[in-house]
């Protein structure tokens, strides 16, 4: 069984390792194009040529299902992807996870890249699944960016400045982003007020993950040991992980006991 995953860049990691933890004998092919970044700010058209041809790369390696691990590449790109890999390969967007942070109300913030914050889609996600929620849309500037690069001020500055426009009394954070999931714990320290409950982050790696499975008719067997291959590919080339990812816990998961080829 092959998984292939596709992100502008290093986005890609925590979905990636959510497989690996439901299925450590899976094959992994990691696709992207982190000389392209960022996507968010291009055309949908420019944004969408880029996103096929890291499809078209991953799609080479003869995977059995294909996940977008892009929320942005997912909002523009699912159709044409789709259109032209489906139905032999089964593609998987990511959406963020709004609907589940406010089944239970109250204050939710979604934090995104400035590019979605405030999008038609997410607005729509919001009208569609908010509920009796008050959501507030957290733009962050930079944040995507200084992950990739794995630069750790510039992570902490960027984190800073979303959790000071986040409400006070926000109960529950979505990550609209993958590449926050890697960084998720520096944002609920940043963002849980002293004297409140528990704040709640809502990623969406774990169910592309299973959804993945799901398409391809795929169990999870979660204590086998780790044996699936690791195939990364930088635009459409074969390369190793880029030291930035071993500095994240899901890159470490990865690179741990699995061939990288």
């Amino acid at each position: 069984m092959k998984i292939a995953l596709m992100d502008s860049g290093i986005g890609l990691l925590a979905a990636a390792a959510a497989v690996r933890r439901l299925r450590p004998d899976a094959e992994l092919v990691l696709s992207s194009d982190p000389g392209s970044m960022p996507w968010g700010p291009r055309t949908p058209e420019d944004l969408t040529a880029l996103a096929l041809d890291v499809a078209r790369a991953a799609a080479a390696q003869r995977p059995d299902a294909l996940i977008i691990a892009c929320n942005t590449a997912s909002v523009h790109a699912l159709p044409t992807i789709r259109a032209e890999l489906e139905p032999a390969l089964p593609v998987i967007g990511t959406v963020p996870a709004i609907k589940p942070a406010a089944a239970g109300g109250g204050s939710v913030a979604i934090w995104a890249t400035p590019a979605t914050t405030g999008s038609p889609y997410q607005r729509g996600l919001i009208a569609e699944f908010g509920g009796t929620a008050e959501v507030t849309e957290v733009p962050c500037p930079g944040l995507a960016d200084a992950v990739e690069h794995g630069d750790e001020a510039a992570i902490d500055r960027a984190v800073a400045a979303a959790a000071a426009l986040t409400p006070p009394d926000v109960r529950a954070v979505v990550l609209g982003c993958t590449h926050y999931e890697l960084v998720a714990t520096r944002i609920r320290d940043a963002v849980q007020r002293p004297g409140r409950p528990p704040l709640a982050l809502h990623a969406s790696a774990g169910a592309v993950a299973a959804q993945a499975l799901r398409r391809i008719g795929a169990e999870p067997t979660p204590t086998a040991a780790p044996s699936g291959a690791l195939t990364v590919l930088r635009a459409g080339h074969v390369a190793a992980l880029p030291d930035a990812a071993l500095t994240y816990v899901e890159g470490r998961i990865l690179a741990a006991g699995a061939p990288v080829r």
